[in-house]
C-alpha cells in the first residue's frame, strides 16, 4: 500500500511537472514571446512613429524574451484593454501580461493568476485642469470623473468618495486614449488612474502645465507582470528575470559593462552567480548560464530602464520615489541570488 501510494504521488508529480513546463515549451516551440501590453500608455507601452513598441513594460517583455529565447527582439506585443487583459492571459492568448496591472487578492485567487514580482509601486491619483481651481481631491464634491472600466480604480474611487462623504458622477472610459480625449474635451472634471499613468497622460498634452496632479494618493497599486496559476517554472523565469534587473542595479552591472563583467569570475560571488561564471543557476531555472547577461544587455538594469522610459529627464518626469532601491530609501529589494 505504501509503495503504491508513493508511486501514485510520483506519477502526479510527474504530470504536474509536465504541466508546469508548458508555457516555456510553447514559447520555445513558437520562437516568440506573446506579451500582453497596454494599447498605448506613453512611457510604459506604446508604438513609436515607426511602429516599434517602446516603454518600461515593453523592456520587461524584451528581458523575458532574452532570458527564455536568447533574443530580446523575439516578442509579439499584443495590446489589451483593461477589460480583456486577464481573459486573454487565462485563455493562453499571451504568455505573460506586462500591462501596469495591480496585484490584488481577488486577481491572485479568484482569477487564478500569479504576480511573480512588483515592477512599479504606484497609487491612484487625480488629474485636474489648473483652471478648475481645486487643490485637493476632497474638494471634488459633485465632480464628474473619467474612470477606466475593468480596473481597480473603480472601487478605489467609490471608497474614497464614500469615506469623505462627497459625491461624484463617473464617466466610464475604455482605455487611456479615450480617457485623454474625454478629459481634454471637458466630458469630465477630473481624470483618475494610477499616478504614473496620469503623469504619462499629462506628458502628451500640448500644454501640460495647465493641468495638475492633485496631492492625494488614495490607494496602493503594486503593479507587475502576471502569469497563469499552475506554471511555477514559467513564473520563476518571469520573477527572476525581473529580479536580475534589480540585482544588476544593486551590483553596478549595466548594459555597457555586463559583457566585460561576465567574461571572467569577479571577486563578488553574487555577481558570478548572476552572470553565470560560478555555479549552475541558469540550469536551475531551465535556462542557460548566460541568461542574465542577455537580460541586462537587452535594455540595461532596472534603474537604466526606469530612467530611460519614466525618469526625471523624460517628458513624464517621474522621480524614483518608492521605486528606488532599498539602499536608497525605496522598496525595490531583490531576493539574493544564492
Amino acid at each position: 500500500m505504501k509503495t503504491s501510494v508513493m508511486l501514485g504521488t510520483l506519477a502526479l508529480a510527474g504530470l504536474a511537472g509536465a504541466a508546469q513546463a508548458a508555457t516555456l515549451d510553447d514559447v520555445k516551440a513558437r520562437g516568440t514571446l506573446n506579451c500582453g501590453v497596454n494599447p498605448g500608455l506613453t512611457g510604459f507601452a506604446a508604438p513609436d512613429a515607426s511602429g516599434t513598441w517602446q516603454g518600461f513594460d515593453v523592456d520587461l517583455c524584451r528581458a523575458i524574451a532574452a532570458a527564455a529565447l536568447g533574443d530580446p527582439a523575439k516578442v509579439n506585443y499584443i495590446p489589451l484593454s483593461g477589460e480583456t487583459r486577464f481573459t486573454a492571459l487565462a485563455a493562453g492568448e499571451v504568455d505573460v501580461l506586462a500591462r501596469n496591472s495591480t496585484w490584488t487578492f481577488s486577481r491572485d485567487t479568484d482569477l487564478k493568476l500569479d504576480f511573480p514580482a512588483v515592477n512599479y509601486y504606484d497609487g491612484q491619483g487625480f488629474l485636474a485642469p489648473r483652471a478648475l481651481g481645486v487643490a485637493s481631491a476632497k474638494e471634488l464634491d459633485g465632480a464628474t470623473v473619467c474612470i477606466q472600466t475593468g480596473t481597480t480604480t473603480e472601487l478605489n474611487l467609490a471608497d474614497f468618495f464614500r469615506v469623505n462623504n462627497i459625491t461624484y458622477e463617473p464617466v466610464p472610459i475604455a482605455n487611456d486614449a479615450e480617457g485623454r480625449q474625454q478629459y481634454l474635451a471637458g466630458a469630465c472634471d477630473v481624470y483618475t488612474t494610477d499616478a504614473s499613468g496620469l503623469a504619462s497622460v499629462r506628458a502628451t498634452f500640448e500644454t501640460p502645465d495647465d493641468h495638475v496632479i492633485l496631492p492625494e494618493i488614495i490607494s496602493k497599486e503594486p503593479l507587475g507582470p502576471a502569469v497563469r496559476h499552475g506554471d511555477t517554472e514559467w513564473a520563476d523565469i518571469v520573477r527572476w528575470t525581473f529580479y536580475a534587473l534589480v540585482t544588476a542595479e544593486e551590483l553596478g552591472i549595466t548594459a555597457a559593462n555586463v559583457a566585460e563583467m561576465a567574461a571572467a569570475p569577479t571577486e563578488n560571488p553574487e555577481i558570478n552567480r548572476l552572470l553565470g561564471t560560478e555555479d549552475e543557476y541558469g540550469t536551475m531555472a531551465g535556462l542557460d548560464q548566460q541568461w542574465a547577461v542577455r537580460v541586462v544587455q537587452a535594455g540595461g538594469n532596472y534603474g537604466e530602464i526606469f530612467e530611460r522610459n519614466l525618469g526625471e529627464s523624460t517628458s513624464i518626469g517621474l522621480a524614483r520615489g518608492l521605486n528606488a532601491l532599498w539602499t536608497q530609501g525605496g522598496l525595490m529589494y531583490a531576493p539574493p541570488f544564492r
